[in-house]
């Protein structure tokens, strides 16, 4: 029934205008004029109360169509009209997403109202298409209700419908049908470990992967529930299905996780073979004493950083020549774990061809900037060299600081690279002399220059 976001801004709408322009709007006797016609009054009732349901809109004009304007009274600022318009709702579906709306009304009789009409009204097919809605306006104060009503239609729903919930478009539903099958038990810790392995949304996953765990822990076969969380994309429900090994008693494998790709996933792994007695750091020590390894896997660089010792460096400079860029880039990021930095080792890695090997060792190099020569840096901002290397370069310079900082930007301002120029443009802008610099002619010539091209558009 259209987007729930319309529904929502035209109540919000209609009552913010309806303040300064409440003559526009159809009143309460408007409304109680056309509830008296749908009782049938008699004959001579009949004819002063027509005059009296004309009133909106004004003579001379078209009368639009009735609809239209009592999806307006249900919006009206006066909760006395909202609460009129109400007994009219029923008779006109298209107008039921309001009594929604109205379900969760600061207005108590115009809630109570709307709330009996929607449970009348909500059956197996409007619970469905109202759902967005319903779970929308139930993030309100007062809208549990709508929520609760959703609920237990949807429990009634049949099977075969409910389970093609499962892939309806609208997040929000989608959320609330597994949140409904995990508390109804219709899906199989298989089937809930699958759907946490595959499914794109993070909380779809983590809901159904701790469901599958509670249902292992309750006794049932936990092998399927176990494969399919090892498997899973999302590093949470991986690293569930890791710490859930021990309790399964297969604590051995999780040394196979110790080199995940995602941190999370590698701690809970270090959790479970401590406590299965094994010592970590050892394995991580012999992966990658053998620095010539091809297939050295790129987490046992970084995993050894995370629970070694600041000798374990010595363990890592040999992975900077390692022809694997994924392992020489986890190995930069785990010197910068261990906070050991040697700038001369790590200069060569800002010309590596790879770009992930660049990023992680500008992070590493960034505290020592001062360190690098500049006119070593200022090579690298040349446009024959790739993006990722002056990208490095500049970030460098910049951090730096000085003359060096407005140096490096001034000369960038009229760059072929529009975000490399954007870059620059901004640390000219913000760049602010210190006191040793005010009275600078290499300063003041490059400020100058600066303003030139900036106002030129450079």
């Amino acid at each position: 029934m259209a987007d729930p976001g319309a529904w929502t801004a035209l109540d919000v709408g209609v009552r913010s205008w309806g303040w300064y322009r409440a003559r526009d709007l159809p009143d309460r006797a408007w409304v109680e004029g056309r509830v008296r016609q749908i009782r049938k009054p008699t004959e001579g009732e009949g004819r002063g109360l027509l005059r009296l349901a004309r009133r909106r809109p004004e003579p001379g004009r078209a009368e639009e169509p009735v609809e239209s304007w009592l999806a307006l009274a249900l919006c009206h600022p006066d909760g006395r009209t909202r609460e009129a318009a109400l007994a009219l709702a029923a008779e006109h579906p298209a107008l039921v997403p309001l009594v929604v709306v109205r379900a969760a009304d600061w207005a108590g009789p115009v809630r109570e109202a709307a709330r009996e009409l929607l449970r009348e009204c909500l059956d197996v097919d409007t619970a469905v298409s109202l759902a967005p809605l319903i779970l929308r306006v139930g993030r309100r104060e007062r809208g549990t209700y709508g929520v609760e009503l959703l609920g237990e239609v949807l429990r009634r729903v049949p099977r075969g419908m409910f389970d093609s919930l499962f892939g309806h478009p609208d997040r929000g539903l989608r959320r609330f049908v597994y949140r409904v099958a995990v508390e109804e038990s219709f899906l199989s810790p298989a089937r809930l470990a699958r759907t946490a392995a595959r499914d794109d949304d993070v909380v779809v996953q983590n809901l159904c992967a701790e469901a599958a765990l509670t249902a292992v822990r309750e006794g049932e076969d936990g092998e399927d529930v176990l494969e399919a969380l090892l498997g899973a994309r999302n590093p949470r429900v991986r690293s569930a299905g890791v710490t859930a090994l021990r309790r399964a008693g297969r604590a051995e494998r999780a040394a196979e996780f110790l080199i995940d790709r995602s941190a999370v996933v590698r701690a809970c792994a270090r959790y479970v073979v401590r406590q299965s007695g094994a010592d970590p750091l050892r394995r991580y020590r012999e992966l990658c004493a053998d620095a010539g390894d091809p297939a050295l896997p790129p987490g046992a660089a970084i995993g050894l950083a995370e629970c070694g010792e600041r000798g374990d460096a010595e363990l890592l400079y040999p992975l900077l020549t390692h022809p694997a860029p994924t392992v020489r880039a986890r190995a930069v990021a785990g010197l910068r774990t261990l906070d050991v930095t040697d700038t001369e080792r790590l200069r060569p890695l800002l010309d590596d061809p790879a770009p992930g090997v660049v990023r992680e060792a500008t992070l590493a190099l960034l505290p020592s900037a001062a360190l690098l020569p500049e006119a070593w840096l200022a090579e690298r901002l040349a446009p024959g060299r790739s993006r990722p290397v002056r990208v490095a370069a500049f970030r460098l310079l910049e951090a730096r600081g000085g003359v060096v900082r407005l140096r490096a930007a001034v000369r960038l301002l009229d760059d072929p690279d529009g975000k490399l120029r954007a870059r620059a443009a901004r640390s000219a802008r913000a760049w602010y002399p210190a006191a040793a610099l005010r009275a600078d002619a290499e300063a003041d010539e490059l400020l100058a220059r600066a303003r030139r091209l900036l106002r030129s558009g450079c």
